[in-house]
């Protein structure tokens, strides 16, 4: 046998069973077998229909099998536990949702601790909601909504796709920055609350953009506003919340990969800088649009930054809204 193929493939014996090789040498020869990306969700959701994306194109990249392992159950909860609990080693990484940071807020007890039993790797994608109302409602933009909310405390209902939910952290938020009160409708998904609101018997909510913005370019509700930092690529005819009066107002869902703690540098950084790559491809690109979710691609530190700010700034809203989930 040629004595480079030799050499590989011992270094990757090597570096599989975590004896010391120099870190270049390990980051070489990685993935020197599958990898598996376990989906904290049911298939056919969009954390699903991107992490098949990231498998199919890294799979290609690494000409190594890349395989969706959907861990669903306890809001991601189920698939984060079995991510901080597998070898630190490369091979088993999390494509968690922003869910995975605001449930060490939500649960009293979690079996992990979202931040320290992770190593992260990469934010991918994020998308902003959408503030829509049904069109009984009079007002056809943010500042109206705000004043007929002051002239009738409690009286409009917002629906969200359950308690803890992106949907209801983001009301909550909305709550605390312009200072009205909404009837808080949850319900069990976005669908039947999406269906409540465009029957009527719902008045408000902050909707993902692939529910909400067909309904709005079809005239079945109104949008009035996104909660990006900045105005959404896919809808920029519609303001932000921060720009209508409320600055410094930023909610959204973001996708990120992240490993188990104690992943060796370089191959964290290989990991990084490969899905990064996924991220520049225009076929790519184009089907997050499909999808409304922007293409991001971070590094670890940006993605560690992130979710940091996030434990603190959701914590400091679900304590404030005495949210309990269990």
């Amino acid at each position: 046998m040629h004595l480079k193929i030799v050499v590989f493939r011992l270094a990757a014996i090597l570096c599989l069973a975590g004896l010391a090789l120099p870190g270049p040498v390990c980051a070489q020869s990685y993935p020197a077998k599958p990898v598996k990306i376990i989906v904290p969700f049911p298939p056919g959701g969009p954390a699903d229909v991107l992490g098949r994306i990231f498998a199919d194109r890294l799979g290609a990249m690494w000409s190594q099998p890349v395989v969706v392992d959907n861990r669903a159950g306890a809001a991601g909860n189920i698939g984060s536990e079995v991510t901080a609990k597998s070898a630190a080693d490369g091979y088993t990484v999390l494509l968690a949702a922003s869910s995975h940071v605001t449930n060490g807020g939500l649960y009293s007890k979690l079996p992990y601790d979202p931040i320290k039993d992770f190593t992260p790797i990469s934010q991918v994608a994020y998308y902003s909601l959408v503030l829509v109302a049904h069109p009984s409602v009079a007002a056809s933009s943010l500042k109206e909504l705000i004043e007929l909310a002051k002239a009738n405390p409690g009286k409009l209902s917002l629906a969200s796709a359950g308690n803890g939910t992106p949907t209801h952290l983001t009301a909550e938020l909305f709550r605390r920055a312009t200072g009205i009160d909404f009837l808080h409708v949850p319900y069990r998904g976005a669908a039947p609350a999406t269906n409540d609101l465009l029957a009527g018997q719902a008045q408000l909510m902050f909707n993902n953009p692939v529910s909400a913005l067909p309904q709005v370019r079809a005239g079945r509700l109104r949008a009035l506003a996104t909660t990006g930092a900045a105005r959404s690529p896919i809808a920029p005819e519609i303001p932000t919340v921060a720009e209508s009066g409320y600055p410094g107002f930023e909610a959204g869902t973001w996708y990120a990969f992240l490993g188990p703690a104690g992943i060796p540098r370089e191959i964290v950084i290989k990991l990084s800088a490969d899905i990064m790559a996924v991220l520049q491809v225009a076929e790519i690109r184009a089907r997050f649009a499909a999808m409304g979710v922007e293409p991001i691609g971070t590094t670890p530190e940006q993605l560690t930054a992130i979710m940091h700010s996030d434990l603190e700034k959701w914590t400091k809203v679900i304590r404030a809204a005495d949210i309990k989930v269990d």
